[in-house]
């Protein structure tokens, strides 16, 4: 076949440019040129002049920048920041915050604080801890315990603790009682011992009366108060008994333990609480004077005269800050930390997965429970061979009912596994935090927690009076009589309620039910201990709620006896989230001597770290979070409670 093809068109000849257009495009190309070249080379040369600082920090300055211990050192224990279970803040955050000695935003895991007293109570090269936790922002009265517990194993240890002060609250006051002596500040802020409260705004009358936002509560339980606030204008009566019945307990065991330690007579030191502004009076407004009188304290020192005791009694370091040969704590944790990772140890594992902050679902970041990813989490513990037995530590006032049941059918999976679970309930396990504990082999809590809650409820909005209030009106139709219902510019239809109530109520028969069989007891009694109200960790243990009192330690040796793992034979893992390759190697050069200085002397390295790193999110609150979700479905049941002191 033959083709006939159309002519071929040349392409156009570009144009011709001229002498000096040319000498100034091949004067611009050979800029350009020097100028990338420079860029590079001076890239190229940075990047090597920072890895050859970080090999030979290393190297030189040894994987830690701790310094050697000797013989007669004291401890220095003065923790700043916020007393947590688990550090919440990014990897980079934490590693650029210790460097700098930035305690803004300051986080002092419990567990770090524990292993520092009790590695220091062992270690024959320390002799003594100066106590100050003036810096420290306590929890809640369990964990509180826990490192009273500590000190006291310090000092049966057969050494002294010596507590020095500016003025401190009673949660701080609490720990620093466990001293051989305290000395507090003659210019001092004084102690001020108050007793507990718990007190509320409630929103009704701002809501409803002024602003017309109407909040329909449906709920199982008449102690159930955690959504009183946007209904009512006081506490109710049922509320009031449940919170004093609790409270109490927990503060007359703070007067007894105060008490023991200080040699005093709790009745005497509680009569002194109730006639404070007497007290005060008769020493003239002067704290310290009242807190030395009332034998709080046993001395009134400044911190130098406190550095020139701990010299003498101690051995004098003039090189060291305050005269006298030390460690402070932080360092001492790098110190006693293992020197291989904890993947190198072969050695069976208890694995503790820390479950702290609000319950909700999906994926979230520490310092708030997701019902995806710690369910995810705890399977990849459950699948891991060398993991024998779990201690799922707890702190939590409860939060959406869905995403508790997730966790809790991880527990029970791990338990038909064959492994055993072993629950430590921190300051908070109540409402959701205790659907997530119920079905473990055995409970631990201090006598101080806060646990119980078992009840549920709903709360819906409505802001059809508010919008009346500004001339706006909702208005159309619908294919059925509920089509539209859960709409809330509209009010809220009869019929609805209802089916809200019916899932109320429905939910709290599964949740009584579930407590019921995994502590084996019937669903009436159990029904009895519920109805939403709190009680403290030893009141929880007289009802069956829990099966023990005791720390995390205790619980963790407990859950090596259930896995027939032998004292010394095992290995405690902590899992988390792990860090990236990035984040791990930037750890590693920050706990190197020469590491440590160039992060500390260089704010624009810090600077450029930590604009990598991701920022840290601040956990909504958790009503909040449920508000905000677009797709969420029309009746959610919510296990929450807001107990904390």
């Amino acid at each position: 076949m033959n083709s006939i093809y159309p002519p071929q068109i040349p392409p156009p000849l570009p144009a011709q440019r001229g002498p000096i257009v040319r000498f100034f495009i091949g004067l611009w190309d050979a800029m350009n040129f020097t100028r990338r070249l420079i860029l590079n080379l001076l890239f190229f040369g940075l990047l090597f002049f920072f890895v050859l600082v970080m090999l030979i920090g290393m190297a030189a300055g040894g994987k830690s920048a701790t310094p050697k211990l000797s013989s007669n050192t004291t401890l220095v224990l003065a923790p700043v920041g916020q007393l947590v279970e688990q550090d919440s803040r990014d990897a980079m955050t934490r590693i650029l915050a210790d460097i700098s000695n930035d305690d803004s935003q300051g986080q002092i895991q419990l567990r770090d604080m524990l292993a520092v007293i009790d590695g220091a109570a062992k270690d024959k090269h320390i002799e003594r801890m100066l106590l100050d936790v003036d810096g420290l922002s306590p929890g809640g009265f369990a964990s509180m315990s826990e490192v009273a517990a500590a000190l006291q194993r310090f000092r049966a240890a057969g050494k002294q603790i010596v507590a020095v002060s500016r003025g401190m609250g009673q949660k701080q006051y609490f720990l620093a009682a466990q001293a051989d002596e305290i000395h507090l500040d003659p210019d001092g802020y004084g102690i001020v011992l108050e007793g507990l409260s718990a007190h509320r705004p409630y929103f009704r009358e701002g809501l409803q009366d002024k602003l017309g936002v109407d909040f329909h509560l449906f709920k199982v339980g008449e102690y159930k108060s955690a959504a009183e606030p946007f209904v009512r204008d006081s506490a109710s009566p049922e509320a009031k008994e449940a919170d004093l019945f609790w409270m109490n307990d927990i503060w007359n065991r703070y007067l007894a333990e105060i008490a023991a330690r200080r040699k005093l007579s709790a009745t005497g030191l509680a009569t002194a609480i109730d006639n404070l502004a007497d007290g005060v009076e008769a020493v003239h407004g002067d704290l310290n004077r009242y807190a030395l009188e009332n034998k709080l304290v046993d001395a009134l020192n400044t911190r130098e005269e406190v550095d020139m005791l701990m010299t003498e009694r101690g051995m004098a370091d003039a090189d060291a800050e305050g005269g006298f040969r030390q460690i402070d704590w932080a360092h001492y944790l790098n110190h006693i930390k293992p020197k291989f990772p904890v993947e190198v140890d072969s050695r069976p594992q208890v694995a503790v997965v820390v479950a702290e902050g609000e319950i909700t679902p999906g994926q979230q970041p520490r310092a708030v429970i997701g019902g995806d990813s710690l369910s995810a989490l705890l399977r990849d513990v459950r699948e891991d061979d060398k993991v024998k037995a779990l201690v799922l530590r707890v702190n939590s006032p409860g939060g959406e009912v869905f995403a508790s049941e997730q966790i809790r059918r991880e527990v029970a999976a791990f338990k038909a596994a064959g492994k055993p679970v072993v629950v430590s309930m921190g300051d908070v396990a109540a409402s959701g935090g205790y659907w997530i504990s119920m079905n473990a082999d055995r409970i631990y809590a201090e006598p101080s927690t806060i646990t119980g809650s078992i009840g549920i409820f709903g709360l819906v909005p409505n802001f059809t009076r508010a919008l009346d209030k500004i001339g706006v009106h909702s208005d159309g139709v619908g294919t059925t009589r509920v089509a539209g219902a859960f709409d809330p510019t509209r009010p809220l239809n009869p019929e609805v309620s209802r089916v809200i109530q019916s899932v109320i109520d429905k939910g709290y028969r599964d949740f009584i039910g579930k407590v019921a069989d995994a502590r084996s007891k019937s669903v009436e009694a159990t029904d009895q201990v519920a109805r939403g109200r709190v009680w403290s960790g030893a009141q929880a243990q007289q009802f069956g709620l829990v099966d023990e009192l005791g720390g995390l330690q205790t619980a963790i040796e407990h859950a090596a006896k259930l896995g027939n793992l032998a004292e010394g034979k095992y290995h405690v893992h902590y899992v988390e989230e792990p860090l990236t390759p990035f984040e791990s190697f930037m750890s590693e050069f920050a706990q190197a001597h020469m590491g440590a200085v160039l992060l500390n002397e260089s704010p624009l390295l810090r600077g450029i770290l930590k604009n990598s790193a991701p920022g840290i999110q601040q956990p909504l609150r958790y009503l909040e979070m449920q508000a905000s979700k677009p797709n969420a479905a029309p009746v959610q049941a919510s296990a929450h409670c807001f107990c904390g002191i």
